[in-house]
């Protein structure tokens, strides 16, 4: 924040910023000074008053867990910056920077700082509770490790999320996002002429579905070529249905991976492999949820 981010509001520096790089700090470097804020100033002080008392540190996590989301801020942010950075990595301003600061890495490798660190604190917490079963706190230790296992979900979900092109509509509207996932998926159209029994033999289609608390979004999973996020896949939307006038049944002859979910009393039903049974039941779950 210092060597670089400063450096960008620095007169003296102003002359080896390309125009382009010009008032692109926040894209770069995201809510980064946020994070930092909150630890400087909030989290590393609570951390420090349990010194003595390790197995008691859950209960600050759990405390700041609110406060936890601005990591999940700073992930969405990241494929933005990282294509940014892409662009100008070898300019003579960011050389000039690193110079001066005497680093050996250069900028990019700080920005994915935040990203590595929310993943480490399931790590640590996971550690602590090892060495914590029968002490005051595991219990806090154990709920502030599923409230980051959380945190992470939601980071890796809003991650997939936001690859979503082809939506008309403002996705913020669907309410929550609940589960994503890739599917095998058979479609029965009461105005079609197939019967359900002829499904079988058509090959399903491959589609990554997303389940929001409002809508189930249906895509097509596109893999990108590339490095790093841009290797992330990118995911069309085909068409989405309203879980207000969803149903589901549960159970599907046959296969213990299919579910099915239907539409409008069965006028439209897809049939819906997951790839594991256990996938299968967390779907289910989550589905039953929101529809009672």
């Amino acid at each position: 924040l210092q060597g670089y981010a400063a450096e960008m509001d620095n007169p003296l520096m102003a002359h080896l910023i390309s125009p382009e790089l010009q008032n692109k700090k926040d894209i770069l470097f995201g809510n980064m000074e946020e994070i930092y804020h909150f630890h400087n100033r909030i989290f590393l002080r609570e951390l420090e008053t349990y010194v003595e008392y390790p197995e008691l540190v859950g209960r600050c996590f759990l405390d700041q867990m609110e406060d936890f989301q601005i990591y999940e801020k700073y992930c969405q942010n990241k494929p933005r910056s990282e294509s940014l950075w892409r662009q100008f990595s070898d300019s003579v301003f960011f050389q000039e920077c690193q110079r001066k600061l005497d680093h050996k890495l250069s900028l990019d490798s700080y920005l994915l700082k935040p990203v590595q660190r929310i993943t480490k604190y399931q790590l640590l917490l996971k550690e602590m509770l090892k060495y914590s079963k029968n002490c005051e706190g595991a219990e806090d230790l154990q709920e502030a490790l599923t409230s980051i296992l959380g945190i992470l979900k939601a980071v890796n979900d809003s991650m997939h999320q936001i690859a979503i092109t082809g939506y008309d509509g403002n996705l913020n509207e669907l309410g929550k996002l609940l589960m994503q996932g890739s599917f095998n998926v058979w479609t029965d159209h009461k105005k079609g002429h197939t019967k359900v029994k002829d499904l079988a033999r058509f090959k399903p289609m491959q589609r990554h579905l997303f389940l929001h608390e409002k809508a189930v979004l249906f895509c097509k999973k596109r893999e990108e070529n590339g490095e790093g996020y841009e290797k992330a896949p990118s995911y069309s939307y085909k068409h989405s249905l309203n879980m207000a006038a969803v149903g589901i049944t549960e159970n599907v002859k046959g296969d213990a991976k299919k579910f099915e979910i239907w539409y409008n009393a069965r006028e439209e039903v897809y049939i819906i492999q997951a790839p594991t049974p256990e996938v299968k039941a967390t779907w289910v779950n989550e589905i039953r949820k929101v529809l009672t």
